[in-house]
């Protein structure tokens, strides 16, 4: 009786499939051992492989986030005016990101639907333009940084030359404010030469009425006065062709029209004249998207923007006012033809430099 007890027991326990003088059947074997080992667990206690990751992901992200603010703490209450670098500086990293990424989607939309850059909504368009001259300015400081160890002189530079060589995501709200100022006084300097150039070629216009609304406009002009749409649009024929058509403009009135641009004036003639040419191409192109959208649809950031592009130093003007200078601008671009963007260009000086708060 005891032997047969042992067998039994290592039948169960060994699962045996024969013993001698007694036979344990395969499945009570089976179900033996899962009530001598107890039942399986339940796989709600098992995370898949996916779900590990997922979790040690969470708890890296959740420890990474408490480290990163314990060291902003630090940074603030140790290091204030370094804190303040470094917050602009990553959150101009973060802008500067969103703006790669917008117009990314923007690229992939045109190319997925075959639209070209003026066919685009306005601020698409100007995103893109903005986009374009942040990463030429980038560009640089990549190219210069490329040497070993340089890149310590780059940041080095950034810290001293913030103006030349940062885009305005990594200013402070004071340099915005102040680099604007320094921008527009630059392109004031161009003014008067430009105006000079257009007094002296109001004889060798042809037309006698044109050459009477060309004196009547420089002399406004002289006087302080802000001219009127219709001032400047009455001379629309003189910029399409002989004597400031766009490509009879000489060399150094090229130039001067280019700092007024805040485009740079070292260039050969035809590099100068193809690049303004283009500019003021585009400017047109977001003008007429400009003025399908309304300008009333602008927030006041976009207003300032847009007007400080196009020669209006708007840091110090009311929103109002800017609101108002920017549709009269609208009004001259939209009846203007390509070949007369000339007088587009000379517009940046025309309707900006007697304008209210502009003379300062």
């Amino acid at each position: 009786m005891a032997l047969s007890r042992v067998c039994w027991a290592r039948a169960v326990l060994w699962g045996s499939a024969a013993t001698p003088g007694f036979h344990v059947p395969r499945k009570l074997q089976l179900v033996r051992c899962g009530l001598a080992w107890g039942a399986p667990r339940s796989s709600k206690l098992h995370l898949s492989p996916k779900a590990d990751v997922k979790s040690l992901i969470s708890y890296v992200a959740a420890k990474t986030k408490v480290i990163n603010g314990k060291y902003h703490r630090f940074l603030g209450r140790h290091f204030p005016r370094f804190y303040v670098l470094y917050t602009i500086f990553m959150k101009g990293l973060q802008m500067f990101w969103a703006d790669a990424k917008k117009a990314r989607r923007i690229k992939t939309n045109m190319w997925k639907h075959n639209i070209k850059f003026h066919q685009l909504p306005y601020r698409e368009m100007e995103h893109l333009r903005q986009f374009r001259r942040d990463v030429t300015k980038c560009l640089f400081l990549g190219i210069i940084s490329i040497p070993p160890f340089a890149n310590y002189l780059v940041f080095l530079l950034m810290y001293l030359f913030p103006r030349q060589l940062l885009i305005q995501h990594f200013w402070t709200p004071k340099q915005q404010i102040d680099f604007l100022d320094i921008y527009h006084a630059l392109r004031k300097q161009s003014h008067p030469e430009i105006l000079c150039y257009l007094e002296k070629v109001i004889p060798l216009v042809s037309d006698a009425g044109l050459r009477w609304h060309m004196t009547e406009l420089c002399t406004k002009i002289q006087h302080g006065t802000h001219p009127t749409v219709h001032d400047i649009l009455a001379l629309r024929q003189c910029f399409s062709n002989h004597p400031l058509g766009m490509n009879q403009l000489h060399a150094l009135q090229m130039k001067a029209l280019s700092r007024a641009m805040l485009l740079t004036p070292h260039l050969p003639p035809f590099l100068l004249r193809r690049r303004l040419n283009t500019h003021m191409a585009v400017i047109h192109q977001l003008d007429k998207a400009l003025a399908k959208l309304g300008v009333g649809q602008l927030t006041l950031q976009e207003v300032k923007s847009a007007c400080y592009l196009r020669g209006l130093n708007s840091t110090h003007i009311a929103e109002e006012k800017c609101r108002t200078w920017l549709g009269e601008w609208l009004q001259i671009s939209c009846s203007l033809k390509e070949a007369e963007l000339s007088l587009l260009l000379h517009n940046v000086v025309l309707l900006s430099v007697n304008y209210i708060g502009t003379r300062r």
